[in-house]
């Protein structure tokens, strides 16, 4: 004989977990109740966004959040969005740019001040008043104190339209002070580094924003043939972002094409040995001047800057590179005959280095510029290669 109820006991009780799923809707219906109801009519009910945790307990029972925590999420959210819709007049509203400089998001544009420059200004008076002149161009020279009579020629070819920075890599800055000039030029003195290195620190393109042009100059270059005004004038003229003047066709001269052309303003092609070039176009017969007394427009140096490398000091293998930042780099990079110097080719720098395992200081300094030159080249082929890969094209044999 069946028990009475047996039946019942399999079909008319509830299993627990869908008792436990009913009361859990009914909790979810009161409580999304009662928060449209003191959200009306600030809150839009097809704006409300409920957390991630609800929906997804929904879709799986099995979750195991609590009702207290689903209750304290939901009360989040509502309030959140009460607070990003709030018409307070007492409350402060805040600023937010995302189109500012990054850090600087939380500034007003009209206070935000990305750039900078080396105009020197008085500690007393007005702000306004400060500078009588604000120069256009800057030029650069990494000195030590043995060639201070040949900058002192130098500078002098520079006009008042010129900001002049020294970088001394011998510690020497102070003893430079004599000179009238020195007294209004910038001075960075930090011991055995090299101008790449100094480059890379303290001319960062937002640092010298103002100026059209920059130059960085060895110390060691005759400039009795050279006007910077006037190659100014030239290298607007031809439109070239990238340039150098012509070295004196006798010495220091290391590749045609910075050889000066007595028959014309500017040259961007010559005639190498054979088998040097490639292609016409590249270096070292176009798009190629040398690193000594190179000088760059303000675009050409903000993209230059990025492909200096932090370790690689001496800058060998740049000079090859350099037709990255301009385009046509044929046209844009040339070099100016009509103002001309002389390498004098003094090694001063080599004197900086370190005799160790029975080399004299000048060639560990050699070693380690042609150790450079190789660690640039693979570093730039990689890259490109690796960009090529990441965007679905199939690598050119070589662009360097």
């Amino acid at each position: 004989m069946a028990k009475p109820g047996g039946n019942l006991g399999r079909s008319g009780l509830m299993r627990p977990n869908e008792t436990m799923r009913l009361i859990f809707s009914a909790v979810i219906g009161v409580m999304l109740g009662y928060l449209f109801g003191i959200s009306f009519p600030t809150v839009s009910i097809t704006k409300l966004h409920f957390p991630s945790s609800i929906i997804s307990y929904i879709e799986d029972r099995n979750s195991g959040i609590t009702t207290q925590t689903l209750l304290n999420h939901a009360w989040s959210s509502a309030n959140n969005h009460k607070r990003n819709n709030s018409s307070d007049p007492n409350e402060i509203p805040k600023i937010y740019v995302p189109t500012n400089p990054r850090g600087a998001e939380m500034l007003p544009p009209g206070i935000v001040a990305s750039e900078s420059d080396f105009y020197l200004h008085r500690l007393w008076g007005e702000p306004t008043e400060d500078l009588t002149i604000r120069q256009k161009y800057l030029v650069t020279f990494t000195v030590g104190y043995g060639q201070k009579a040949n900058i002192d020629a130098a500078v002098r070819k520079f006009s008042e339209n010129f900001t002049i920075m020294l970088f001394h890599y011998d510690g020497r800055a102070s003893e430079w002070d004599d000179l009238e000039w020195s007294k209004r030029a910038i001075h960075v003195s930090v011991r055995k580094q090299t101008k790449w290195w100094y480059a890379k620190r303290f001319l960062h393109p937002d640092i010298i924003a103002p100026y059209d042009y920059v130059f960085i100059w060895d110390e060691d270059l005759g400039v009795e043939h050279f006007n910077a005004e006037e190659y100014i004038k030239l290298v607007r003229k031809h439109g070239l972002e990238i340039s150098q003047p012509g070295l004196e066709p006798n010495r220091g001269l290391t590749w045609q094409m910075t050889k000066r052309r007595g028959d014309r303003e500017v040259h961007k092609v010559t005639e190498e040995r054979p088998g040097w070039c490639s292609d016409p176009h590249k270096p070292p017969c176009a798009a190629f001047v040398e690193i000594m007394a190179t000088v760059f427009s303000r675009d050409a140096w903000r993209c230059v800057w990025h492909l200096i490398q932090n370790d690689l000091v001496h800058g060998w293998g740049l000079d090859f590179a350099l037709r990255k930042c301009v385009e046509p780099a044929h046209e844009k990079i040339g070099v100016v005959d009509a103002q001309w110097i002389v390498h004098q080719v003094v090694p001063s720098l080599g004197n900086q280095g370190h005799a160790e395992k029975g080399k004299a200081a000048w060639e560990g300094v050699r070693e380690r510029c042609r150790k450079e030159w190789s660690m640039f080249q693979t570093r730039l082929a990689d890259a490109e290669k690796q960009y090529f890969i990441e965007k679905g094209i199939t690598p050119p044999n070589s662009t360097v």
